[in-house]
């Protein structure tokens, strides 16, 4: 086997499982992922020439742990090495760990990795950081260029999420059904909050576009080891629909092309295929969620061959479904844009007023209010809550949206007044 690009995707693909195990050996992170690197540096010297082991997370595994073990033994100078043709000798031992390491543990291993990467003292920015670092195997370089921050920047951020990690002492245990469900739950809160820091992005060059198909690549992970998850399937679902409209959602100028204005030829329909089949697969279980009715909803749109066709009685009973299971402000505030659309803008801003308080500092409350102000011809009002939005947007793509809405009041007051 020669082909380095193979060995590189099988790598990533076995990260995870090996990492997660090796942190169960050495409970650990720093100790697991300098195994981890050891074992990826040996298959890159060996497979090559000798060909993939029969399990080659297995195989990263055993290697990595004989690495680590050396490491410890170093440092505490208690023990001599033994010989390299001891530790290289993977013979049998590979399909040994491999029966031992059973479907149960893998999973265990893995959601416990990705559970201590969103622990509740880190910030979002630092779990983001530190999955994409642990999990996912990018380096410090590309998550600072990403994040639009220095390496050594970057390279403290995640030093110190891992100390913060490493002084709270997650338990090692393996959860029970319970405690696993709760931790299923903030994992895929963390991938999507991975899958929107690129989705978000207008720059399809920029370094964190990758991270939304990275959310994807770990939500299919976890679905293959929990088959049965139906709020798996919904949030795989959810991030196939959006990326699916990916290509649509800016012009050449970068500049917001809003889901109603979006040219439907350019969305992938394989991508919408599989996430019908996915919330299909979901309802059928009777376990209604939150990304589950998320999904549902971008499906209604996804179906709609034009923007007229789109079904906004029924998006305005999923967003009320969505508001009983998950309460929002954020939530109501995109229920307002279904009444806008079936009962007209004044009802949508009774609506929208209501949620003033909460979301005074939301960039998408104030586009929205000025918006709907526009429509009821309310200029003032609606510059007003146009100029608040620019000051919070998160990109500028978001404030050169909202500055065309304000440059077409401007040539609308504009216009003599015909007699």
């Amino acid at each position: 086997m020669t082909d380095i690009a193979w060995i590189d995707v099988t790598l990533a693909s076995a990260r995870p499982k090996a990492l997660g195990a090796l942190l169960r050996y050495f409970r650990d992170l720093d100790i697991a992922e300098e195994a981890f690197q050891e074992a990826c540096l040996r298959a890159i010297r060996t497979w090559p020439d000798k060909g993939p082991p029969r399990d080659p997370t297995a195989w990263l595994i055993f290697v990595g742990r004989n690495s680590g073990i050396d490491a410890v033994r170093k440092r505490s100078k208690t023990q001599a090495l033994p010989d390299e043709e001891l530790i290289s000798d993977t013979g049998d031992a590979e399909s040994d760990i491999a029966e031992r390491l059973d479907d149960s543990h893998y999973r265990d291993d893995i959601l416990r990795l990705l559970f201590i990467c969103c622990h509740p003292d880190l910030p979002a920015t630092q779990q983001i950081a530190l999955a994409l670092r642990i999990v996912s195997g990018l380096t410090v370089q590309q998550i600072a260029r990403a994040f639009l921050v220095g390496d050594s920047a970057m390279e403290q951020r995640i030093t110190r999420a891992k100390a913060r990690v490493a002084k709270a002492g997650v338990p090692f245990e393996t959860p029970d059904a319970q405690e696993r469900a709760e931790r299923l739950s903030i994992v895929s809160t963390m991938i999507y909050l991975i899958f929107n820091e690129g989705y978000s992005q207008a720059d399809p060059k920029h370094e964190a576009c990758a991270f939304s198909d990275e959310a994807i690549r770990l939500a299919r992970l976890l679905l293959r080891i929990f088959p049965g998850e139906p709020e798996l399937m919904g949030l795989l679902a959810l991030m196939l629909l959006q990326i699916s409209r990916r290509r649509a959602r800016f012009n050449r100028e970068n500049d917001i092309v809003l889901l109603e204005d979006q040219d439907r030829s350019l969305w992938v329909r394989e991508l919408i295929n599989e996430a019908l089949a996915l919330l299909d697969k979901a309802i059928r279980h009777r376990q209604p969620g939150p990304y589950q009715l998320q999904a549902a909803i971008a499906a209604l749109h996804s179906r709609a061959k034009r923007a007229e066709d789109t079904d906004w009685e029924e998006i305005e009973l999923l967003y009320r479904a969505l508001e009983r299971v998950q309460p929002s402000p954020v939530i109501t505030l995109n229920r307002a844009v279904a009444v806008s659309k079936l009962r007209g803008p004044q009802e949508a801003l009774a609506l929208v007023e209501t949620l003033g308080e909460k979301l005074d500092g939301y960039f998408y409350y104030h586009g929205l209010r000025g918006g709907l102000l526009k429509q009821l011809g309310r200029a003032r009002e609606a510059h007003e809550a146009f100029d608040r939005a620019i000051a919070l947007a998160h990109s500028a793509a978001e404030a050169a949206h909202i500055r065309q809405q304000i440059d077409s009041l401007v040539h609308a007051a504009a216009q003599p007044i015909a007699k």
